[in-house]
């Protein structure tokens, strides 16, 4: 399916993607042949109102007969020239997604499947969660897998993180320059292992005997 636009008032009463998603992907049809089919949106998040993720039930005569995972790319202009502020493309996960940032909450809500485009998007997101749980401490050096080139000129694959409170940005492995490195969450990094030198400590000399 391509790309479906819309002006405000085609959303109707919803006011961002997330509702209209919502509100879209749970409906119930009349069936041929009698009987009714529909879905029903479990749970669902719109990352950054780029992507929307959910876990949809599949309904047969009101009947949950499966659960799968559905995606929506996301267009979100408010501001649009043109009027049309919302544009949304839909697939399911067996069609192999490209976006992979799917929150865990809508993963855990997903039964096993052998569908191999589906694992492999399932992996993919898992993959992207353990990157973006890895502990960030301030002064850790890190590596990434292909040097970046800034505006200064530097160029570099090795930086010492400099962390204050949530806000993290970089300095050069000689401790040098102020960077900033877009989606590093997400960026395939290692961890360089620093030797720490520890002061030597010596036993204080025994006390002289006392005298009677």
């Amino acid at each position: 399916m391509g790309w479906l636009s819309m002006r405000r008032d085609g959303m109707g009463r919803h006011s961002t993607p997330k509702a209209y998603l919502d509100a879209q992907f749970t409906y119930t049809n009349d069936a041929d042949g009698g009987g009714t089919r529909g879905a029903r949106v479990i749970d669902s998040a719109c990352v950054g109102n780029r992507v929307w993720y959910a876990a949809v039930e599949v309904l047969e005569n009101d009947v949950a007969t499966s659960i799968t995972a559905l995606i929506c790319e996301v267009r979100w202009t408010p501001n649009a020239k043109d009027g049309y502020i919302f544009a949304y493309k839909d697939m399911g996960e067996n069609a192999g997604p490209y976006s992979d940032d799917c929150p865990e909450k809508i993963l855990r809500l997903l039964p096993p499947t052998n569908n191999e485009y589906a694992l492999n998007w399932r992996r993919r997101c898992l993959a992207r969660l353990r990157r973006r749980a890895r502990r960030v401490e301030d002064g850790m050096r890190i590596r990434l897998p292909q040097p970046l080139t800034f505006s200064d000129d530097h160029v570099g694959a090795e930086f010492v993180v400099v962390k204050r409170g949530a806000r993290i940005t970089f300095r050069g492995e000689n401790g040098f320059g102020h960077y900033h490195i877009r989606n590093f969450r997400d960026l395939p990094w290692i961890v360089v292992p620093q030797t720490k030198v520890h002061a030597t400590i010596f036993a204080k000399p025994p006390a002289p005997a006392m005298t009677a």
